[in-house]
């Protein structure tokens, strides 16, 4: 897809958009504002030019009227300056808007299974994505469209205004020069920009890449002696982002020279025109100081469209990321459900990924009933993980169906925010009151804990928890996901990384959360589906089953059996 056809579906997106009328009233305040600026220039050059004359003579002197030409340079001054508070405020708070339901649009694409697991692996790109290549677009309406129906409003105006004042070849001759000069400065900046404005987001990407992964991943590039290459790799990238931002510091200063001289040789064109005409006595001066103050006004658009003619290969560049994602419809819909007493079916379902050569997973038959705690064992690498992820709706079959149920999961890297724990807590369950997350705590083993703190559930966390320890952040994720009323709970190995008294309370708490819940809630769903190779975690299941891609059935075992007793056996202690 092309950058310029990309730019289609961006466009569309403002004028489809449910803040049309907002965006035609931030355009029409902009042209406004331009043209009341001309006449308040052009009104005052008039209203001191004749002062000057009637002062000449103490006749004319007492005869001149300087209350109504004073009260409309007033006037006007007021006007301006609304239409200018009206015009920014209205144009910005409308591209925000517009940006706001682009960015609600693209993160529900992004979460489609097809696209969030390759976006997962470079989150950094995901990212960007979101923030500035969105950003970007502003430009489309801010500082390209917006400026340029000033720039025309403008150009009209001026030849309007000099083919009254002065005469209509003038006023022709003139507002050409105005509009081809202004039209080649700004053709000018975006072919000079273009190129430069796409390597200084290429190399803003690069950068916040490289630091993302300095930072995130500093205790591995410690370990590995890396670290100080990585750092290398951060500056090299602000180098050639500095690079492209004088490089664009250059272009824009050119073009500003090229801009005044633009308005410079019209603003000659109309000396001269005006001159001449004073001289036939046809005008008189103030008129001709009226016309000419009229031209300098006119080119303030000029001044606006060149930032947005800078940033034209940037704003392009994000238009083509984009826009592909705009003209595809994510799968929203609800999975479909099983049969009466599964939550679960798994009907001949592989699993490839766009990456690998090889199926992860082939022709799976797998059924998790209603109630059931199920655990899928096996060594590490033979796709437990992807079988979680298929149940959780976060990766697609390459072939097979999926019928389940509504999931919630606890992956091993548990993800908690910059927010209050009772914040955190509430994104499972935005209604949950205090007592049913004193609850969750409490089932989690982490109620005493909370209840030490000095602001308990308010207690600010930092960005992945920060504030607790390993196990009581996982202690804390457990507790939000027993908040979730999903009839089916995922966990991929829950007690990884804890000490074994911890790893005890979590498993009994899960334990007696899952048991409470197949009697308290009869007539709803509750499954349990975990990932595990511990002991001390397959043993609270009412079956196993041996995940081993390389048979076609697997081995499958129920509590109380020896097949179950014999599973065991092959799993870690712990």
């Amino acid at each position: 897809m092309t950058s310029w056809n990309a730019l289609r579906p961006i466009v569309q997106l403002f004028v489809r958009s449910g803040y049309r009328r907002q965006l035609l009233t931030g355009m029409l305040l902009a042209v406004a504002t331009v043209l009341v600026g001309m006449a308040l220039l052009g009104l005052s050059g008039w209203f001191l030019t004749a002062c000057y004359v009637a002062g000449l003579s103490a006749a004319t002197a007492l005869v001149f009227d300087v209350f109504a030409p004073g009260a409309g340079v007033r006037l006007l001054s007021v006007l301006r300056t609304a239409a200018r508070y009206g015009e920014r405020v209205t144009t910005h708070d409308a591209t925000l808007r517009v940006l706001a339901q682009l960015r609600v649009q693209l993160f529900s694409r992004f979460s489609a299974a097809d696209v969030a697991l390759r976006l997962r692996q470079r989150p950094a790109r995901l990212l960007y994505r979101l923030t500035s290549d969105i950003d970007a677009l502003d430009a489309v309406y801010l500082r390209l469209f917006t400026p340029a129906a000033a720039l025309l409003a403008s150009t009209v105006a001026t030849a309007l205004a000099l083919g009254l004042f002065l005469d209509w070849r003038s006023g022709l001759l003139v507002g050409a020069l105005v509009l081809a000069g202004g039209i080649a400065c700004i053709a000018w900046c975006m072919r000079r920009g273009f190129a430069t404005a796409i390597r200084r987001s290429f190399a803003g990407e690069h950068l916040r890449a490289t630091v993302i992964d300095a930072v995130g991943g500093q205790t591995e590039l410690v370990m590995a002696g890396r670290l100080h290459h990585q750092l290398q790799q951060v500056l090299a990238a602000e180098r050639q982002q500095m690079a492209a931002d004088m490089r664009l510091n250059q272009i824009e200063a050119q073009v500003g020279i090229a801009i005044a001289m633009t308005g410079h040789v019209a603003t000659a064109a109309a000396l001269l025109s005006a001159g001449w005409l004073v001289l036939q006595g046809q005008i008189g001066a103030p008129i001709a100081a009226l016309a000419t103050l009229v031209l300098l006004a006119a080119l303030e658009p000029l001044l606006n469209i060149r930032r947005g003619a800078m940033e034209a290969g940037r704003t392009l560049l994000a238009a083509r990321r984009l826009a592909p994602q705009l003209q595809t419809t994510p799968s929203l819909a609800d999975p479909l459900p099983p049969a009466t007493g599964l939550v679960v079916d798994l009907q001949d379902a592989s699993v490839q990924y766009c990456a690998s050569a090889l199926a992860t997973l082939q022709h799976i038959d797998l059924q998790v009933c209603d109630g059931e705690w199920l655990v899928l064992a096996g060594p590490s690498g033979t796709g437990k993980s992807s079988l979680l992820a298929l149940m959780a709706g976060e990766l697609q079959t390459s072939t097979g169906k999926v019928l389940r149920l509504p999931a919630a999961s606890l992956p091993q890297r548990t993800e908690l925010f910059h927010d209050s724990i009772a914040g955190n807590l509430r994104l499972a369950c935005p209604d949950a009151s205090n007592k049913a997350l004193w609850e969750a705590l409490e089932a989690a083993g982490l109620a005493a804990v909370v209840a030490a703190l000095p602001q308990q559930l308010a207690t600010p966390l930092g960005s992945q928890g920060a504030g607790l320890s390993g196990g009581e952040s996982r202690r804390l994720a457990l507790a939000r996901l027993l908040l979730h009323p999903a009839p089916l709970t995922l966990l991929d190995e829950p007690t990884e990384g804890l000490d074994r008294h911890t790893a005890d309370q979590v498993m009994q708490a899960i334990a007696g959360w899952h048991a409470a819940r197949r009697t308290s809630t009869p007539g709803k769903p509750a499954a349990i589906v975990m990932a595990s190779h511990l002991q001390r975690e397959a043993r609270h299941a009412d079956r196993i089953v041996w995940v081993d891609p390389a048979c076609t059935t697997w081995q499958d075992a129920r509590k109380g059996t020896p097949e179950f007793d014999a599973l065991i056996a092959r799993l870690r202690p712990g």
